[in-house]
């Protein structure tokens, strides 16, 4: 049977809500973060050397990353849901997007987290943070117009890869400017599969 270690308030979230929308049985093991200092907590390290989350095991074997592991499932037990046909247009497009969402989008997304903890130490790299996320949320609200899903008719895994990143932007307020990219998170945390993942998986404050 699949397990998810399953960190609170972390992108190990998106994964439950995967499990959810595909009916997958799994066990879910729990950690919690460090009240102080937000961090994973040491037992995560004996999953994988890396000690984060989201992390599953199959068997005997451990896959770390959430695009790995979103991909890993959809292949091996999503029974052709979740994903356009390999070779078609829609599946080089979900591609992008699987990658995109941890690989571009999440970097102005930390940097305004991490700058921000330095206070006025960090203004003068404001401008330039700014500028990459309306560059960013921008381009992920155009793409989005006139969208329920980011490829094709109905949700993918681009879609659950990507709700991290519209949460984050949100957290940061950022949202007011990107009217798409706000009605679609706001469409994703409706599903009842999200809402059950919540449910199960704990209180998760970037749903809030």
């Amino acid at each position: 049977m699949l397990t998810l270690h399953h960190l609170n308030d972390s992108r190990s979230q998106r994964i439950l809500w995967l499990f959810e929308e595909l009916g997958i049985p799994c066990e879910l093991k729990t950690y919690q973060r460090n009240a102080q200092t937000r961090l994973a907590p040491p037992e995560l390290k004996s999953v994988h050397p890396l000690g984060k989350s989201p992390v599953i095991t199959d068997g005997g074997l451990t896959i770390a990353e959430s695009g790995a592991i979103v991909d890993y499932v959809i292949r091996h037990y999503g029974k052709g849901a979740m994903m356009p046909q390999i070779g078609s247009p829609d599946y080089e497009i979900y591609n992008e997007w699987m990658h995109y969402a941890e690989g571009s989008a999440m970097l102005p997304l930390l940097l305004q987290l991490y700058v921000g903890r330095l206070k006025e130490a960090g203004a003068p790299l404001r401008p330039r943070i700014d500028s990459e996320l309306a560059n960013h949320l921008g381009y992920v609200d155009r793409a989005l117009e006139g969208r329920e899903f980011f490829v094709g008719s109905a949700l993918t895994g681009a879609d659950i890869q990507m709700s991290f990143v519209g949460e984050m932007a949100k957290v940061f307020d950022k949202l007011g400017a990107y009217p798409n990219l706000s009605a679609w998170l706001s469409r994703m945390h409706a599903r009842p599969a999200f809402q059950r993942s919540v449910e199960r998986g704990g209180a998760y404050r970037f749903a809030t």
